[in-house]
């Protein structure tokens, strides 16, 4: 793997020296941007466009090309594991993802095979090879999964979901096939995300939105013993290159430490636990991302301002990385451009003097 650029995203969440907080949002290629709403018009369907390397390509560059950001995510949805399974995965307008055969029994999990990531998810890959050629190495390319719990919920549901019920009757009547299916989606996320390595994203994330809505024990054994599974059977290490992994659940400020212990590099926060809290609690064991209310951006210029000092402020000096800059959830489709430019130029102005030179 050819040296990067800018290489300052890597090195903050090995806890290297920086001379400034690195930076990229939570689906930063989207909605809020015109230039993806004109591609999605003429693509025909959301589906479309993630499963066309070319479209996936494009729609990852479109805000690198407006903002000065340190990392792109390659336009992708974590739902491309379920899809290859045969669960006929399909977006209703006004309802978001849906399939067409979700999981209701022991059985139903028993017929479903683990994808080949070169076969019927060769897409995604293919849009990685396009995105790196496109980089020219000027950036890191992060890749991404849903953990195996968040893919679990959709598959079970049948869609999104507000209480649950269905996923918690299973892992609560039926345990044993709930953990089959979750041994089954983590072996295929291991091999989605050792390919999306080779492929040439230079760190992954596994993004445990649903993990929240566990109690501290069912976390413990449905999400995190799996997310685990999946770090120590990860490449950690391409063509000489580190590649960090980062977790990410939503409202897990309460399983900090335990996280940690996982042996991930990086813990994504929500805005929920202030990041003097968390970086108090993990200390330089892991390093930390996040964590600004992604509302603040429809804010005025002078508070979206004050909010990134708060941050940088409460996340302190220091002589090496250790924290990356982000929300704490996904940017609203309707915010507005220039506060996501106003947002990261102030974090790149105002960071390097939090930043001691070693």
């Amino acid at each position: 793997m050819n040296r990067l650029k800018n290489d300052c995203y890597l090195r903050a969440l090995l806890k290297q020296p920086i001379d400034y907080t690195p930076i990229w949002i939570m689906r930063q290629a989207g909605r809020y941007l015109p230039e993806y709403r004109t591609t999605r018009s003429i693509s025909g369907s959301f589906l479309s466009l993630c499963k066309s390397p070319e479209l996936s390509s494009e729609i990852t560059l479109q805000p690198l090309r407006r903002f000065p950001l340190d990392a792109a995510i390659l336009f992708s949805d974590i739902l491309t594991i379920p899809d290859a399974m045969g669960l006929g995965l399909y977006f209703k307008s006004g309802e978001g993802p849906k399939f067409s055969n979700p999981i209701s029994c022991i059985a139903d999990i028993k017929k479903i095979g683990v994808p080949d990531p070169e076969h019927e998810l060769q897409y995604v890959m293919n849009a990685i090879r396009q995105t790196c050629k496109e980089l020219k190495n000027a950036l890191p390319l992060i890749g991404f999964s849903g953990s195996p719990w968040t893919l679990a919920t959709y598959m079970v549901e049948g869609g999104t979901s507000k209480k649950f019920t269905k996923i918690k009757k299973m892992m609560y009547r039926e345990p044993i096939a709930t953990h089959l299916l979750l041994n089954k989606l983590a072996n295929s996320i291991i091999e989605y995300l050792n390919a999306q390595i080779k492929a040439g994203v230079h760190s992954v994330i596994i993004f445990d939105t649903w993990g929240g809505i566990l109690t501290t024990n069912d976390y413990e054994s449905f999400s995190l013993a799996y997310m685990k599974k999946i770090i120590n059977n990860l490449i950690h290490e391409n063509n000489g290159t580190r590649i960090p992994i980062t977790l990410f659940t939503k409202n897990s400020g309460i399983w900090l430490e335990k996280i940690a212990e996982t042996g991930c590099d990086s813990i994504a926060l929500d805005w929920t636990i202030p990041i003097s809290d968390a970086k108090y609690r993990v200390g330089r064991k892991v390093a930390l991302q996040g964590n600004m209310d992604p509302s603040i951006l429809y804010a005025k210029p002078e508070r979206i301002r004050e909010e990134v000092e708060t941050i940088l402020k409460n996340f302190g000096y220091t002589n090496s990385g250790g924290h990356v800059f982000n929300l704490g959830h996904g940017i609203h489709s309707d915010v507005e451009p220039e506060s996501v430019r106003i947002f990261i130029e102030t974090v790149h102005k105002i960071s390097p003097k939090y930043h001691r030179s070693t």
